[in-house]
């Protein structure tokens, strides 16, 4: 268990981290990345400390760790677990995507199942348990990397102009596996520990020097991130972008500048199978994506609270009509968490002992996640209405008396004084119309891949036979020689 200030002072390791042309010195204090490193940092404070029930001593290491981090192996070990997530989540309301909380799912699958990365010529099942043991030991933050640039969508990597766009393997020695290329969507990977670079996207036998998996410190020689247009410098302060100048997560491409991957940090090399044996024989997809859907979960009850908040201060809550679209937010809101509380009633353990998360029920949300977060945007847009943009341009306005005397006249509403009623507009806007709002809503609409990938994990995990068999049965009950 280590503390905020500790997981700081481990970004502080040289990384090479590039944004607006310039190599970031130290990601603690840039002004890109020190606001969402601050709070990382106080997810590791809450969880060091005993009185928020997060410390458990891991049976793999006995010593102690976070309960998110752990293996859970009976039902109540689950519901524990998805209780931790809840705590950290409503830290900071899911407007962090990737956290430590997230891929550590994966990781620990992994750690569990060391049967699936068992092959010829090398056998790499003792990678990840010591894998699984480093980031439990060290409470560590591993983020990851698992889909191709986006060169060409029609095609696989073998299939690109110039050699070795996608990360892929270009030798091999005593010492490990040396890699080119490139990576995306490095999410979070400007402030984590390690970076778990994979693919999670279907390759053919003949990309198969792309068909790798392994896990590295981001400050690695010759690894590279480049970041997207960070949100946090021009969030002018706290009141103006509440979300933005605390939780940009910044995505990041990785480019491989043939890196040396020791062969003990290596899952999967070389082997297009593989790939997909680490990610759903082992369970990691379907428990990584349960702590997801609990993660999308808080997010969706934040929005359904700040809806509620809007239609309280602007006094139309009692309308009918508002009513209905608050009702609908409830739903929605209420579906997923259903869909959490029902894959965990119908979790089993597997031939390992670790308890999976019902994937008929999992499934059934994520398939839905492209479509139900926009429609939560859009109802809060029509429920604020120009309500956002009927506001001064910054925290400023409202410090200089001659203007904040018209703002506390004309910006207010009966028992809401214009100071609090702009901060609640602001964050509305922070949501629904800045560069941190619209980021986030292409980031749930692909959360869990392209849509017709996502329900691609509905449709083979819901179970189609029992019911078939049952419309067969009943068209086998009668016929053209029937009773007319």
């Amino acid at each position: 268990m280590r503390t905020g200030n500790e997981y700081l002072a481990s970004l502080q390791d040289g990384r090479a981290v590039y944004v607006d042309g310039e190599r970031v010195k130290d990601v603690t204090s840039h002004p890109a990345f020190a606001p969402v490193a601050q709070s990382i940092a106080g997810l590791y404070d809450l969880a060091a400390d005993p009185a928020n029930g997060l410390i458990y001593t891991a049976p793999e290491t006995g010593s102690e760790a976070n309960i998110i981090f752990s293996v859970p192996r009976s039902r109540e070990d689950l519901t524990w677990r998805r209780e931790a997530i809840v705590k950290w989540a409503r830290r900071n309301h899911g407007w962090i995507g990737r956290g430590p909380d997230h891929f550590i799912s994966f990781i620990a699958a992994f750690g569990s199942h060391p049967e699936a990365f068992t092959r010829e010529p090398r056998d790499f099942g003792a990678n990840a348990v010591e894998l699984y043991r480093r980031m439990l030991d060290q409470s560590l933050y591993v983020t990851n990397a698992l889909i191709p640039p986006q060169v060409s969508r029609a095609t696989t990597a073998h299939g690109w102009d110039g050699d070795f766009i996608q990360v892929g393997v270009v030798a091999e020695n005593s010492e490990g596996i040396v890699v080119r290329g490139a990576q995306m969507l490095a999410t979070g990977a400007t402030v984590s520990d390690e970076i778990f670079v994979s693919c999670i996207k279907p390759l053919s036998p003949e990309d198969r020097v792309f068909a790798n998996s392994f896990s590295l410190p981001l400050s690695t020689e010759g690894l590279k991130l480049y970041c997207r247009r960070p949100y946090a410098p021009g969030a002018t302060s706290h009141y103006d972008y509440p979300l933005s100048s605390r939780f940009d997560e910044t995505d990041a491409l990785l480019v491989f500048d043939d890196v040396l991957v020791p062969w003990e940090r290596v899952l999967v090399d070389r082997d297009v199978a593989g790939l997909r044996k680490q990610f759903f024989e082992t369970g990691g997809h379907v428990l990584g994506n349960w702590q997801a859907q609990i993660r999308f979960t808080v997010k969706l009850q934040f929005l359904v609270g700040l809806a509620r908040k809007v239609t309280a201060v602007n006094g139309v809550d009692r309308f009918p009509a508002v009513q209905e679209k608050l009702g609908e937010l409830a739903s929605i809101a209420s579906l997923v968490e259903s869909a959490v509380l029902a894959s965990e009633y119908g979790a089993t353990p597997d031939a390992n002992g670790m308890w999976r998360p019902d994937a008929r029920a999992l499934y059934g949300a994520m398939g839905l996640q492209a479509e139900l977060y926009p429609r939560v945007i859009a109802i809060l847009r029509e429920l604020a209405g120009g309500g956002v943009l009927q506001l001064p341009a910054g925290v400023a306005d409202m410090r200089n008396p001659e203007s904040r005397a018209d703002f506390d006249r004309y910006v207010q509403s009966p028992g809401v004084e214009a100071e609090e009623r702009v901060k609640l507009f602001k964050l509305v806007w922070d949501v629904v119309g800045s560069e941190f709002g619209g980021r986030h809503q292409q980031y749930e609409m692909f959360y869990a891949g392209a849509p017709f990938v996502a329900k691609g994990y509905a449709f083979r995990n819901y179970g189609f036979d029992r019911h078939l068999a049952d419309v067969e049965e009943f068209l086998a009950g009668y016929g053209i020689d029937g009773e007319a």
